[in-house]
C-alpha cells in the first residue's frame, strides 16, 4: 500500500492525504505525464484542465496521471514535486516528516521557496 490517499479536504475540494507515516526525502509518488506540445497545450486553457497542468520543459505541458493534479498548494508545503523530463514523470517527495491523516501539498511554483502570486485567489489558512 502506497503512503497516499484522495479526499475531499474541506474548502479546498479534492486532495491528498497521507494514509501512514510518510519520512522526510521520501518518494511519495512517480506519477506519469502525458505530455501536449505547443500548440496543442494551447486548448487546455479552454477547458476544465487550464489549471491542472504543468509546464514541461520549453515549449510543451503535461498532465500528470495518479494523483499528480490533485494535490494542493501551500507556499509552506510538506512536499515538493521534480519534473523528470527523461521518464516523462513527476516525482512527489517529502520535505519533512508527514503524519497519517495530514493533508500532502505542494507549492506550485515548483520550489519551496517562492511565495509569487498564483492565478487564484489564496485564502490565508491556505499559505
Amino acid at each position: 500500500m502506497d503512503g497516499r490517499w484522495v479526499t475531499e479536504v474541506g474548502k479546498r475540494g479534492r486532495g491528498v492525504v497521507a494514509v501512514r507515516s510518510i519520512h522526510a526525502g521520501e518518494v511519495i509518488e512517480r506519477a506519469p505525464v502525458i505530455v501536449l506540445p505547443d500548440p496543442q497545450w494551447l486548448k487546455l486553457e479552454e477547458t476544465a484542465l487550464a489549471d491542472y497542468y504543468f509546464r514541461w520543459g520549453e515549449d510543451a505541458v503535461a498532465i500528470g496521471l495518479g494523483s499528480a493534479s490533485l494535490y494542493n498548494h501551500r507556499y509552506q508545503p510538506n512536499a515538493t514535486y521534480r519534473k523528470r523530463l527523461e521518464a516523462s514523470e513527476l516525482e512527489f517527495v517529502a520535505l519533512r516528516d508527514i503524519r497519517p491523516g495530514e493533508e500532502i501539498t505542494v507549492n506550485y511554483h515548483g520550489g519551496s521557496e517562492c511565495q509569487d502570486p498564483l492565478w487564484f485567489s489564496v485564502e490565508p489558512d491556505d499559505s
